[in-house]
């Protein structure tokens, strides 16, 4: 049985819309905040694999999936906050900006910043995508139904 998490439902929702946003997406936005603070590294990006998990229809037994790779960092800013970044694929990039921004969300000067121009924003993007998403498989969709013959 896995140990219950230690970080904040919030911070959780953070790290997974910035690792699910795309790269280039994510990159764009942090480079509209112009100049960020310095950081120094705890652990540089470094590439590997985890096994995903399954449930069988969606709630029942647990199963292994599969094997993903993923790249993992982790930060530390001037002030000592700490951000880490994890994201599928070998993008060392995008999980450095994943763990800046995690960083920056626990800091006062940038948090605010950080939650309307980044997390807010890529929200809505993903909200886009979904939504236009569903769009398409609703245009697809097909009605089968049984048709009674009529027969004595």
């Amino acid at each position: 049985m896995n140990a219950p998490s230690t970080i904040p439902i919030a911070r959780q929702r953070h790290l997974g819309l910035l690792a699910r946003a795309p790269a280039a997406a994510l990159a764009a936005r942090v480079a509209a905040l112009g100049a960020l603070p310095a950081f120094t590294w705890l652990r540089r990006p470094e590439t590997g694999m985890v096994m995903m998990r399954g449930r069988i229809g969606g709630n029942g037994a647990q199963f292994n999936l599969g094997e993903v790779t993923v790249t993992r960092c982790t930060l530390r800013l001037f002030d000592g906050a700490v951000g880490v970044g994890v994201v599928r694929g070998t993008d060392a990039r995008h999980a450095e900006r994943v763990a800046l921004c995690d960083a920056l969300l626990q800091t006062a000067a940038f948090a605010t910043r950080i939650q309307d121009e980044v997390v807010d924003a890529l929200a809505r993007e993903e909200a886009h995508r979904h939504a236009r998403r569903a769009a398409e498989v609703a245009a697809s969709k097909v009605d089968f139904f049984t048709l009674a013959r009529g027969e004595d």
